[in-house]
C-alpha cells in the first residue's frame, strides 16, 4: 500500500492509503479533491501538475519527459504510479480554475 499526503490551496491536507500502482490523479480525486486533468491523462495539457514534498520517483516516463522538456519545477500526476510514501502539492483544482469539468475519467492504466 501507498500513503499519499496531499495537500493544496483550496482543501486541507488529507492523507489516505491506495494500492501500490494506482495512477495518482485517480487517487487523489478518489478523495474528493477536484484536480484538474483537462486532456484524459496523456501527457497532453500539464494541469493535473503536482509538486513533492517527498517521495517523488525517480525518472519521467517518455510522454511525461517530452511534455515537461527539462522543467523539474512540477510532475504531471496522470503518469504517475503511487508507491511507498509520497507527500504531493495539487497545484491546479476546479475550485482554483474556476473551471466546472475537472477534465474526462482517467482509465486506470497509464498510457504507453
Amino acid at each position: 500500500m501507498a500513503t499519499i499526503t496531499a495537500s493544496g490551496p483550496t482543501f486541507d491536507t488529507v492523507t489516505f492509503e491506495v494500492a501500490d500502482g494506482t495512477r495518482l490523479t485517480n487517487a487523489i480525486e478518489a478523495q474528493g479533491i477536484d484536480i484538474l486533468h483537462r486532456c484524459g491523462g496523456y501527457a497532453k495539457c500539464t494541469t493535473c501538475r503536482v509538486s513533492f514534498d517527498s517521495g517523488e520517483p525517480a525518472g519521467m516516463n517518455a510522454a511525461e519527459a517530452a511534455k515537461l522538456d527539462g522543467n523539474n519545477e512540477f510532475r504531471l500526476s496522470c503518469q504517475l504510479s503511487c508507491a511507498g510514501d509520497m507527500a504531493v502539492n495539487v497545484l491546479m483544482t476546479m475550485a482554483s480554475s474556476g473551471l466546472d469539468d475537472a477534465g474526462p475519467e482517467l482509465s486506470a492504466e497509464i498510457p504507453s
